[in-house]
């Protein structure tokens, strides 16, 4: 299944992805034929599942606390669903980016080493595991109610677009945001049985907060893009990043915090919508945080910010869960 062994030049001697954490378990644990499959599910690289993951949490907590007579067993399936669900889709996701940008990532220092540019595994080989992938998903899917499930089924679109974004925008971060944040609205939905207003809002938040986070990751390949054509907000923004990025902060803190007041205001709890409200402020200081150490010619600390950001949305998803016990 590994396909042919070929070493792109300055790839890792030990065949493992130059932007991998070291020393993750795939690299140290995982069977050597299942290896380059596991790293075109970015399985070596956990956060993008945590940013998936997050907005899904955040829609079935706001959820659960705004209807609390759906709270229960639902919930923890759909919190516990979410997860598998996530993880399974991140991985579905990023192996068809790898098979639509195979001819981009050998022209990119970054991703020259990802397994189908390297060789290790072949564009056939890797479409036969995205369906994998996405078939597990679906049947986690289909546990949901089906108003969660048509949504699940839209998102496929959004999925599929979004490889071929940097080729005809500046803005594929945009198109990234609405395929990543998606869940917000379908754990909403699976939760409480309807699209709302509140997720709505929620989601628009997420789609912020990506802005937010990719243009940090982008500004690693700007060089490289820049080389190559390849269009992104880093290169759109660049010395004005920052001023960008803080009004992403500013709307993504705004959006969110309307969404609370939307779902939560009904039930008439000062202490509720004041938890509520504590999330999305907590995840704009961290947010700020972020940009107090931002230097987008410091391709290390761009990746570290980037990563921070599994921490800033899990601040947003605790206050979240909280309020559904208050």
């Amino acid at each position: 299944m590994t396909g042919n062994d070929q070493r792109p030049e300055g790839a890792a001697q030990d065949d493992s992805v130059a932007d991998a954490y070291s020393a993750n378990w795939v690299d140290l644990y995982a069977p050597p034929d299942l290896k380059p499959y596991l790293r075109l599910s970015r399985a070596d690289r956990p956060i993008g599942t945590w940013l998936l993951l997050l907005p899904c949490w955040w829609g079935v907590f706001l959820g659960a606390a705004a209807f609390p007579e759906t709270a229960g067993w639902l919930t923890f399936w759909i919190f516990a669903g979410c997860a598998l669900g996530a993880f399974l889709m991140r991985g579905a996701g990023c192996t068809w980016n790898d098979i639509t940008d195979r001819d981009i990532d050998d022209k990119v220092a970054r991703t020259r080493s990802r397994p189908i540019p390297s060789g290790q595994v072949t564009p056939q080989q890797a479409g036969i595991w995205m369906a994998v992938q996405a078939g597990v998903a679906a049947l986690i899917l289909f546990t949901f109610n089906w108003a969660a499930i048509s949504l699940g089924v839209l998102s496929l679109a959004l999925v599929a677009i979004y490889p071929f974004a940097k080729r005809f925008t500046w803005w594929p971060q945009v198109f990234l945001g609405l395929a990543f944040n998606w869940g917000a609205l379908l754990a909403w939905t699976a939760q409480t049985g309807s699209i709302g207003l509140p997720a709505l809002f929620l989601y628009m938040a997420g789609i912020s907060w990506t802005l937010f986070y990719d243009t940090i990751y982008a500004h690693m390949d700007r060089e490289d893009d820049e080389l190559i054509g390849v269009k992104s907000t880093a290169r759109l923004f660049a010395e004005n990043t920052e001023t960008w990025l803080r009004g992403f902060l500013v709307v993504t803190v705004v959006l969110m915090s309307l969404s609370v007041i939307y779902a939560l205001a009904p039930l008439a709890n000062p202490l509720k919508m004041s938890l509520g409200l504590a999330g999305a402020w907590a995840m704009g200081w961290h947010m700020n945080w972020q940009l107090g150490k931002l230097d987008i010619n410091n391709t290390q600390m761009c990746l570290r910010l980037f990563r921070s950001n599994r921490d800033a949305g899990l601040l947003a998803a605790l206050f979240l869960a909280i309020t559904m016990f208050v």
